[in-house]
């Protein structure tokens, strides 16, 4: 499966931006009940985002649907209840503790599918695993035990914030402050164990395009393969980021030339410099990237 790149929220309980969700370039919308919705409001946030599915059949879908449910100590029950039998492609779970939770919701999941006739096993599952103080504590146990809906983790730093009682979670700089570091490279390190996708959070200046761009490629160069976006705007800079870049692009061709060019070859030369297998394998993995990226449009 091809990665998901850019992950765009979108309130359930908004008429006006569940119209404009169809035209998104976004690879899988989140269509939240939890953070955006009021809790007077979730209620109307499920039937809604049920009736969305309903109208948009699985198989016949451009852009993935997710959808955001709430924690498992407060309404996901409910939301889960609501939105299964719509068949989104994956749920979003907040504030979790570590993989037992995923291993409960899975639990949830095979039954809702079960009554609701959808396809067994085949609503994905993408925690964010940073949000308690527990949680990053455990995200290396996530290595060691079988997840076999869990598509990826993602982190946030905001809830972390407010459960350890801080004040900010920048330093004087303006970048992550050093608890806030090791939460999302043990997040990194953790879905990477795991062999799924590395998500990273949201940049929370929308209007920043070309600070989001930069912060975007430092993330992708780390391993991150995907972005949570907050607004419409944010979409086509992460798509871009999180996507082979031409110059990665040619470098590839070259590489799987010069072992075309020398057959049962472990090593060639290239650019005064020898390359050797992995290269190869890392060259065939950005260019089929690159044509599942072209592919989707």
């Amino acid at each position: 499966m091809t990665n998901l790149r850019s992950w765009l929220f979108i309130p359930g309980d908004s008429d006006n931006k569940l119209a404009k969700a169809d035209g998104s370039t976004a690879d899988a919308i989140i269509l939240d009940i939890e953070d955006s919705v009021s809790p007077e409001r979730k209620q109307l946030a499920r039937d809604m985002i049920r009736t969305f599915l309903d109208a948009r059949p699985r198989h016949e879908r451009r852009t993935q649907l997710w959808v955001r449910i709430n924690a498992l100590d407060d309404a996901a029950l409910p939301d889960l209840a609501a939105v299964v039998g719509g068949a989104p492609d994956g749920i979003m779970i907040p504030k979790t503790n570590g993989p037992e939770d995923i291993v409960t919701l899975g639990d949830y999941l095979d039954a809702l599918e079960t009554r609701e006739g959808v396809a067994p096993g085949s609503t994905r599952i993408l925690p964010v695993a940073t949000e308690t103080p527990i949680a990053p504590l455990r995200l290396a146990h996530f290595a060691e035990i079988s997840l076999p809906r869990l598509l990826g983790l993602t982190w946030g730093a905001e809830d972390l914030s407010a459960a350890l009682g801080a004040s900010t979670n920048l330093d004087s700089s303006g970048k992550w402050a050093m608890t806030y570091q090791l939460a999302r490279s043990s997040m990194l390190l953790a879905a990477k164990a795991c062999g799924i996708q590395a998500i990273d959070t949201l940049y929370v200046d929308f209007r920043d395009d070309a600070g989001l761009a930069a912060s975007c490629m430092a993330a992708a160069a780390e391993g991150f393969t995907g972005r949570i976006a907050i607004h419409p705007a944010q979409v086509d800079t992460i798509n871009r980021a999180f996507a082979p870049s031409p110059q990665a692009v040619e470098h590839a061709h070259r590489v799987v030339a010069a072992f075309a060019a020398s057959p049962g070859a472990g090593t060639v030369a290239l650019d005064g410099k020898m390359v050797d297998i992995p290269h190869l394998k890392q060259a065939h993995n950005v260019l089929a990237m690159h044509q599942a990226y072209a592919n989707r449009g």
